[in-house]
């Protein structure tokens, strides 16, 4: 398969890296266009085998589905230089910018193309991505399945509705950076106690990642293996409860929602040009 990557920035560029890594690429040719020949020169060195075609029009041409990684204000002027290719799969990361606004710009009428949007998260840099996928009418099964392995090379994808992408940007496509504010603060908790920066570092992450796995593989909840951790006038309870005073669950329930509602008016605003 060919797959063509215009825009391959924080997110763009971690799903490049994560699948050219990964087993699935074996065989794929992996083509790439920027705006600016630095940054595809930089990810040619870093990934050998990348291809860098010359404009967006000749990557769509010679690919089979196209990735599109660049900011939402760039994605309608990508799909008219891309729309003289309309059988061609093409995949949106963009936020704010919904299947019906980029069926428009690519021209609508009888040939709308086929469009699957996707909210990832850049742990697919390390094979542990989150991704929502969403398609339209156009999309076949065996269009969608194409597509889904390339995505699950780089951690877990799942097909939702449209209409939820706000919740997934919410709960995955921005909480990554929740989470690193939470390890840097066990970081520099750990560092005050006399532990070196390094190794807390690895203490702080290394609990993260545990913990994660406990809840994708316990039957139990995270409520349950929260208490199962806390032992009466033990330290943990000791923790917990001052996190709970403190209004912990809360704000990171008051932070996600903030994202989501962040993601609707910017879906608003762009309907609206």
């Amino acid at each position: 398969m060919k797959i063509g990557f215009i825009g391959t920035g924080n997110m763009g560029g971690a799903i490049l890296r994560g699948f050219a890594a990964s087993e699935a690429s074996e065989g794929c040719r992996l083509l790439i266009h920027n705006r600016t020949s630095e940054r595809s020169s930089r990810i040619a060195r870093e990934i050998p085998g990348v291809e860098i075609l010359p404009d967006n029009t000749r990557l769509a041409e010679e690919s089979d589905m196209i990735i599109i990684g660049v900011k939402p204000n760039g994605v309608g002027e990508v799909l008219r230089e891309i729309s003289p290719n309309p059988d061609k799969l093409i995949v949106s990361m963009a936020a704010g910018v919904s299947i019906a606004s980029m069926e428009a710009a690519f021209g609508g009428g009888d040939v709308p193309g086929k469009f699957i949007r996707i909210m990832p998260n850049t742990p697919a840099q390390v094979g542990e991505a989150m991704i929502s996928m969403s398609r339209n009418s156009r999309v076949t099964d065996s269009d969608f399945d194409r597509a889904k392995a390339v995505f699950a090379a780089v951690g877990r994808c799942e097909e939702v509705p449209e209409s939820l992408i706000d919740c997934v940007i919410g709960v995955s496509g921005s909480s990554p950076a929740y989470t690193y504010m939470y390890i840097d603060a066990l970081i520099q908790g750990a560092v005050d106690n006399g532990m070196e920066p390094e190794k807390a570092r690895v203490f702080a992450a290394q609990s993260v990642l545990g913990a994660a796995r406990m809840v994708l593989e316990s039957s139990e909840s995270p409520e349950q293996l929260r208490i199962n951790v806390c032992s009466p006038g033990g330290t943990t309870i000791e923790a917990v409860n001052r996190l709970f005073a403190n209004g912990f669950m809360d704000n990171v329930r008051e932070g996600l929602q903030a994202a989501v509602d962040r993601s609707k008016e910017m879906t608003a605003e762009k309907e609206k040009k």
